[in-house]
Formats: C-alpha cells, sequence, structure tokens
C-alpha cells in the first residue's frame, strides 16, 4: 500500500544563426526572452522581471537585461573522503548501494573481493570505498529555479503550437502509450505536467540531445534524450526519466541533500554552493549522461544554456522571483475522506510523483483495509476549495486559487483515483465534495489507497520540510527514510504503517 513502482501512462528544417545573427534577433522563436551578452554586463546585479500569473514576461526596452549574480552559497553536505560499511537489506543490489554512495558498483565489488555482483545476500557487510573528486563544479547558472517547474510562465505555454512553428521532427513522431496513441508534443505535454517540469526545459534538452525539435530527419528514435539503458527506449520513457533527473537534481538541492555529482567514468564533481536549484537540477541530469569534459560543456554557457537561448531567448528572462516566498503557509486543508469513516495512514513522506521529486506525498488506505489491488466503494473527498482542472489516469489536480490554472498558487494532486465516478474537470468544489473511490489506477501499486501531494506555483512541497502538511490539524512528520513518518496532532500520534494496524487508523 505505502509502497508503490511508479509506472506512469506508459505507453520546416530551422538552421540555427550564428552568435552574431543571434544578437540581432534572427532567431525563430514563439515565446522568447531577450538574449543577454555577458561580457557587457559582467559583475552587475541581476534583473527579474515583475512576474504576471500567466505570461512570460516582456522586457522594458529602457531597461537592461543584467547577468544573474551569484546565489548566496548554500551549505552542503560534507563530502565523503573514508572508507563506510554498509550491511546489505532486502532488494539491494550493488548497482543501487552504488548509487546511494555515488560510486561504481564495481568498486564495491573489487574493494570487497565479490567476483560475481549478483551475488549479495542480507546481512552482508560490505566496505564502501570513498569516491574520486575532480575539481569543484562550475559556478555559471543555466536557468531560473521557474524555468525547471511546471510553474507561472509555463502556464500558457502550448507545447504544440511551439513545436508545430519549428517544424521538426518530433511533429510526426507517434508512440503506444498505455494503450493509446500519442504524437510527440503530446508526449512532452503529458510529461511536463505529470513531473510538474517546465516543457520549455524538456523541449531545450531534446534539441540539446537529439534536434529533434528543428531538425526534420530523426535521428535515433530509441534514445532521443541520449539514456541508453534497456527499458527506457521510446520518447516517452526517455521524457519521463529526464524530468524525473531534472526533477532528482533540483530537490537534491532544494534539501541540501547532495554534494557531488558522480559522472559515468566514476568521477565526482563537487558542486560549486553558489549555483542554485534549477541549475542543480541541469548539472545532474547531464551527470547521468556525460564523462567529465562532454559535461562541462554541457552546463557551460556552451551548452543546454545556448540551445535555451536559440529556442525561447535569455533564460533569466523568464525569472519568477520569488517562485516560493519565503513567508508561505499552507491554506486550511481537511482529510481528504468522508467524516466518520475509518481509514489508514499507510505511507508517510514520499515522492510528489516517480522517484526523483520532492517527498510532496502522504498515502491512505480505506477500509477494510485487505491487501493488494481491491475496488472500494469509499470515497476521497476534497480536502479543500478548489477548481479541477485535471482528471485521467488515475490522477485529478485540483487548483486552489480560484483559478484555472495548476502552474499557479497552491495545487493537490490526488493519485490513483477510479476512472468510476471520477470528478470531471471545471467542476468547482468545496471541501467534502466527493472526488472518486481510491484504487491503483494510475500505476502500479502494492494496494489499493490515496495519494494526496502539495505544488505551490508548480513546485513540489515537502511534507517533512519546512511547511508542515497539516490535515485537519494533522501534521505530518518524516523520520528520514521513504515512506515512514508519523502524524501528530495535539498529544495524539498515528504512524504509517504500509497494512491496517492499531496504530495508524485515522478519522475526523
Amino acid at each position: 500500500m505505502g509502497s508503490e513502482t511508479w509506472v506512469m501512462s506508459l505507453s520546416k528544417k530551422i538552421i540555427f544563426c550564428s552568435i552574431v545573427v543571434l544578437i540581432a534577433g534572427c532567431t525563430k522563436r514563439a515565446h522568447t526572452a531577450p538574449y543577454i551578452n555577458f561580457s557587457e554586463v559582467e559583475g552587475q546585479a541581476e534583473h527579474s522581471p515583475t512576474p504576471n500569473p500567466y505570461q512570460a514576461p516582456t522586457q522594458d526596452p529602457n531597461q537592461p537585461l543584467l547577468t544573474p549574480t551569484p546565489n548566496k552559497p548554500q551549505p552542503l553536505p560534507t563530502l565523503r573522503t573514508q572508507k563506510e560499511h554498509y550491511v546489505v537489506q532486502s532488494g539491494d543490489t550493488l548497482k543501487k548501494i552504488g548509487y546511494r554512495y555515488q560510486i561504481l558498483p564495481e568498486q564495491i565489488a573489487q574493494a570487497n573481493d565479490i567476483t560475481n555482483p549478483n551475488l549479495i545476500y542480507v546481512g552482508q557487510e560490505l566496505v564502501i570505498p570513498p569516491p574520486t573528486y575532480s575539481d569543484p563544479g562550475p559556478s555559471f547558472k543555466i536557468i531560473p529555479n521557474s524555468e525547471l517547474v511546471y510553474g507561472p510562465y509555463a502556464a500558457q505555454f502550448d507545447t504544440k503550437a511551439v513545436l508545430e512553428e519549428y517544424g521538426g521532427a518530433i511533429t510526426k513522431y507517434e508512440e503506444e502509450v498505455n494503450g493509446e496513441t500519442l504524437t510527440g508534443p503530446e508526449i512532452l505535454s503529458d510529461v511536463a505536467r505529470d513531473y510538474s517540469v517546465n516543457p520549455r526545459l524538456l523541449i531545450s534538452v531534446l534539441e540539446h540531445q537529439s534536434q529533434w525539435v528543428t531538425e526534420n530527419q530523426i535521428g535515433d528514435e530509441v534514445y532521443p534524450m541520449g539514456y541508453e539503458e534497456l527499458g527506457y527506449e521510446g520518447l516517452y520513457r526517455q521524457t519521463a526519466w529526464a524530468a524525473n533527473e531534472l526533477n532528482r537534481g533540483y530537490y537534491l538541492w532544494r534539501v541540501k541533500g547532495v554534494a557531488s555529482w558522480r559522472l559515468p567514468e566514476d568521477i565526482n564533481v563537487p558542486i560549486n554552493a553558489s549555483i542554485n536549484a534549477g541549475t542543480a537540477g541541469i548539472q545532474h541530469l547531464f551527470s547521468q549522461l556525460l564523462p567529465y569534459k562532454p559535461w562541462t560543456r554541457a552546463v557551460s554557457e556552451d551548452g543546454l544554456f545556448a540551445t535555451y537561448r536559440g529556442l525561447f531567448g535569455y533564460p533569466f528572462g523568464y525569472d519568477y522571483h520569488p517562485l516560493i516566498p519565503e513567508d508561505l503557509t499552507q491554506p486550511p486543508l481537511a482529510l481528504p475522506f468522508e467524516p466518520g469513516v475509518t481509514w489508514a495512514f499507510t505511507g508517510g513522506p514520499h515522492s510528489g510523483w516517480d522517484s526523483g521529486s520532492a517527498w510532496a506525498a502522504l498515502d491512505f488506505a480505506p477500509p477494510p483495509g485487505n491487501l493488494g489491488c481491491v475496488a472500494s466503494d469509499e470515497w476521497v473527498v476534497a480536502a479543500a476549495d478548489g477548481r479541477v482542472v485535471h482528471s485521467d489516469e488515475g490522477a485529478v489536480v485540483q487548483s486552489l486559487d480560484g483559478d484555472a490554472y495548476e502552474q499557479t498558487g497552491w495545487s493537490l494532486l490526488y493519485f490513483h483515483i477510479e476512472s468510476r465516478d471520477r470528478v470531471e474537470v471545471g467542476r468547482q468544489l468545496k471541501t467534502g465534495d466527493r472526488i472518486g473511490h481510491p484504487s491503483c489506477e494510475g500505476g502500479f501499486s502494492t494496494g489499493t489507497h490515496l495519494h494526496i501531494a502539495r505544488r505551490y506555483n508548480g513546485e513540489w512541497i515537502p511534507a517533512d520540510q519546512d511547511i508542515p502538511f497539516d490535515l485537519g490539524g494533522w501534521i505530518s512528520e518524516g523520520y528520514g527514510i521513504l515512506y515512514e513518518g508519523a502524524l501528530h496532532r495535539g498529544s495524539q500520534t498515528i504512524r504509517a504503517e504500509d497494512r491496517r494496524t492499531e496504530v495508524n487508523l485515522i478519522q475526523h
């Protein structure tokens, strides 16, 4: 119930102008922000346009655009320079352990005289050698935070229209996803919405990796994002993987949970503490794809930044600031099920969508608590007043700020909602109005339940950090381990368990 393995809804050639011509503004663009000449404004203060909640900003011609200044250095975890010991747990592989400790599985095998990497056992104690570090990574800021998340300036972005204007191969691409044939633009739109990652960024990564946006001919149809791994074939899985890794870098940076990026040839790059979360997301993504020298170019002014600028203009012209106000508080929310019905709290803080996003979600299972994916006639209800802006593939999204956009203000995701009786898009709900029945729809789950998560301006809001997840006075606490946590209300405490027990029952 609390444990989920996500399977999310499967399933005129343009020649770029030279840098000189770019400055003259010849590039064909659908949505643009101005180009910035870094050499002319070195060291000057950052300019951020006045935010409009729905449309990307236009620049006052009398107001110069300036280079973003470095962020205030962020405290980071201490780099690991000593060997550690790890006891193998159920489900572990050397690849998983290596990922956790940012070293290659072959290094663990060598340090422990393991000849067959598939033969490790629960309880085995492993020596984990320290990583090999390079010089610190670059401080160059690639995009603002608001261009990584599916935020306010993406609310009226028309992915299909933009891609059709460029006329590249992606407009001719089709793929079967979960039994439905989707076009390339539809795939990018769906992934951007589900993962809450900015479509401009996904388009830019795709163009940088395969030129599908501007070139007529499809090159690598199997791995267009460049992630050559079995099980990740096709545009949908490639784009979903890229969105998940962008999220992973972004949210790890947000919670000060990462100190270096591990590159494929087993070089760990210490992170420059003055970058921002949006840049961290991109640095992490390319660390999964490229060895050191190509990585340094990809995260430089000549890499993805240049690709983005060629398509959409200067990235920091889209800086929506502040994306998350320092004094942000959650609006009143109620428990998302009907009064008098006892549910079980089955999942503490865990990822809002897939494995890379913030630990924004909590899980609840309806009575009677049978294990497995069984039909339930219990009701998931609205935790707040707000409009339904999305309802499909097990997901219902509710905008809480009175508009029709999930990218602005507070929004709630209710996931694993059965298609039977599911609320329709456009409905204005009051707190307690019925949304639908809990199920396993929308992904693979070990049992019927509700997955509920919060976002603000497109950013997943953790359930275990500074903005408490408050459901009718029940406050979420995380234990630092995926799915483990508790709800507190006054002197009462309910602990998350992956089945119905005496310690996790909850009702209004």
